[in-house]
C-alpha cells in the first residue's frame, strides 16, 4: 500500500494564504489505512488548521469531502465539488493529487501528505518500506526479500564492507538486506542463486525513460472516456 504522512502544518498553511474557503478532499484509499487521508483525518486537519497561529489575518473556512479513491479518475469523475472554494487541500498521495488537479481545470488543488514509499503493515501503528515500484521484481530470486528497497545502499550483488554484526552501516537499527537473503536462501537450500552475477539495472521500467503507464489489453471498451 501507499503510504504517506502530514506534510507540516506551518507548510500547508502558507499553501493557502489568501483563501477564504478550502476543501479537504479525503482519500478513503490506502492513506486512510495509514490514518493520514480518511475522513476523520480530514476532519482532524480541519481542526488543527483551524487555529488561528496558522493564518496573519483571517483563517479561512474549512469544509471536509472525500472520494473512495482519489487515483481512479471514474471516481473523481462523478464526484461533485462544492459550488465555491478557492482551492481543494487534498489528502491523497501524489498520484491522487495530480488527477483531482486535472478534472478541477484551474482550481487550485493542493497536497496535505508528503507520499513517502510503498509499504507493509507490520502491526498497530508500523507501516515499513518493502518496494519502490522498480519495474523488474527480483524477489524470486532474493528469497521474497527485496534489495532494491531493503537495503540501504540498493546493493544487487551482496552486502557492502560496512555491514557489521547483521545489521546496516547506515544505521545499526537495520538489519542488512544481504544476511537476511542469505539466510532464507540457506533454509530453502537454495544458495546458489547467491551466486548468480545480477548485472547493472535497466532503471527505465523505473521511470527513467519518463512517466510510467500500464495498459492491459481487452479492457480498452470499458474504459471511461476522459474529456
Amino acid at each position: 500500500m501507499i503510504v504517506g504522512e502530514w506534510k507540516p502544518l506551518e507548510e500547508i498553511a502558507a499553501s493557502l494564504v489568501g483563501c477564504e474557503k478550502v476543501l479537504l478532499l479525503a482519500c478513503r484509499g490506502c492513506v486512510a489505512v495509514c490514518r493520514a487521508g480518511g475522513d476523520s483525518d480530514a476532519r482532524s486537519l480541519a481542526n488543527e488548521l483551524s487555529h488561528p497561529r496558522y493564518f496573519q489575518g483571517r483563517t479561512p473556512e474549512f469544509i471536509v469531502d472525500g472520494v473512495e479513491r482519489q487515483c481512479e479518475f471514474d471516481l473523481v469523475k462523478n464526484w461533485q465539488p462544492p459550488a465555491r472554494v478557492d482551492a481543494v487541500l487534498s489528502l491523497a498521495c501524489g498520484a491522487g493529487v495530480q488527477l483531482v488537479a486535472e478534472r478541477l481545470g484551474d482550481l487550485p488543488v493542493v497536497p496535505a501528505l508528503n507520499t513517502t514509499f510503498l509499504g507493509a503493515a507490520e502491526e498497530a501503528g508500523l507501516w515499513r518500506e518493502k518496494c519502490k515500484g522498480c519495474g523488474d521484481c527480483l524477489l524470486e530470486r532474493t528469497a521474497g526479500i527485496c534489495p532494491i528497497s531493503r537495503c540501504s545502499k540498493s546493493l544487487l550483488n551482496g552486502p557492502c564492507g560496512g555491514t557489521k554484526d547483521g545489521h546496516c552501516e547506515v544505521d545499526e537499527n537495520i538489519p542488512c538486506a544481504w544476511l537476511l537473503i542469505y539466510e532464507k536462501l540457506s533454509r530453502q537450500k537454495k544458495l546458489d542463486r547467491i551466486t548468480e552475477f545480477l548485472p547493472a539495472r535497466d532503471w527505465r521500467p523505473a521511470g527513467g525513460a519518463g512517466p510510467r503507464q500500464r495498459v492491459r489489453r481487452g479492457l480498452e471498451a470499458q474504459r471511461p472516456v476522459r474529456g
